[in-house]
């Protein structure tokens, strides 16, 4: 964190946000021991934080206790076909020597991208196991932490037996922590589902192991489309209020809310309205 931005959550913050307030604050939100809950989160909506993500992970831990599973996404999109970069693009002279070139997935090793200070702490904490997919790892701490990452296919990405799928299969939640739906991960589990026209997939690659050696793979991927996740969260708390719980965790908004429902719901939406090609 910049100096200028911790200057900025200091001020704006009445008092420190501690372990213990987050554990009130999480238990207000109605999490529980023994819950099994995705958090999708963004550290600085939570204010000034003593103990920055460590503080974060510690008091999630506490509330869901030894019976409970912890997960975040660990993704790192840039082990990923550099042809389909367009945040940034990279000049196409470079692509093959990026395809030669980029590490193998190590799930102890390769960091995440796009994820947080959040998940990429919480990926390297002690106990934590991380799923095998080079591109769209998810990491989980507790009792179904290994049952939910296991055998994580490359070609199988979000869809089913997924660690998504996993979650849904356990009743699980999700937690949007300071951040909206449109970082919500689980709708990507409803567009494998869903059946629109616009579905479609793409030609992309990674770099991993294979028999104990680095290879550039190619497969053909999932074409994810977020753009709509904003709007089916919105109908999906319309209609379906009694699912999500809502309140404050530190300074931040937060959402706490019933998994196979709102994928089930999703599902539906996206039949509905995904009706176009375009």
């Amino acid at each position: 964190m910049s100096v200028a931005r911790e200057d900025q959550l200091i001020k704006q913050s009445e008092r420190p946000v501690t372990i213990e307030s987050l554990v009130t604050d999480l238990t207000n939100l109605g999490l529980k021991a023994g819950d099994v809950v995705l958090v999708h989160s963004s550290m600085h909506t939570l204010g000034w934080v003593c103990g920055g993500p460590v503080a974060v992970i510690q008091a999630l831990e506490t509330v869901l206790g030894e019976k409970g599973t912890l997960v975040m996404p660990t993704h790192s999109g840039e082990n990923s076909d550099p042809a389909n970069w367009s945040n940034p693009p990279v000049p196409e002279s470079w692509w093959q020597i990026i395809r030669d070139s980029m590490p193998a997935f190590d799930p102890f090793m390769t960091p995440t991208r796009g994820m947080g200070k959040i998940p990429e702490t919480f990926r390297r904490q002690k106990g934590v196991v991380r799923s095998d997919h080079p591109q769209l790892s998810f990491a989980a701490w507790g009792r179904y932490a290994q049952q939910i990452t296991r055998d994580h296919q490359l070609q199988v990405e979000m869809g089913e037996n997924s660690p998504l799928d996993r979650i849904y299969q356990l009743d699980g939640k999700v937690m949007l922590l300071g951040v909206g739906f449109g970082n919500n991960t689980s709708f990507h589990l409803a567009e494998h589902r869903a059946d629109y026209p616009a579905k479609k997939w793409t030609n992309t690659g990674c770099a991993m192991k294979v028999d104990g050696q680095r290879k550039w793979v190619s497969f053909q991927g999932f074409d994810y489309d977020d753009e709509d996740f904003v709007k089916i969260g919105a109908a999906f708390m319309k209609e379906n209020s009694h699912f999500v719980k809502t309140g404050k965790v530190g300074q931040a908004d937060a959402l706490l809310i019933h998994q196979k429902p709102m994928v089930d719901f999703a599902v539906d939406w996206m039949n509905t309205n995904r009706f176009s090609e375009s």
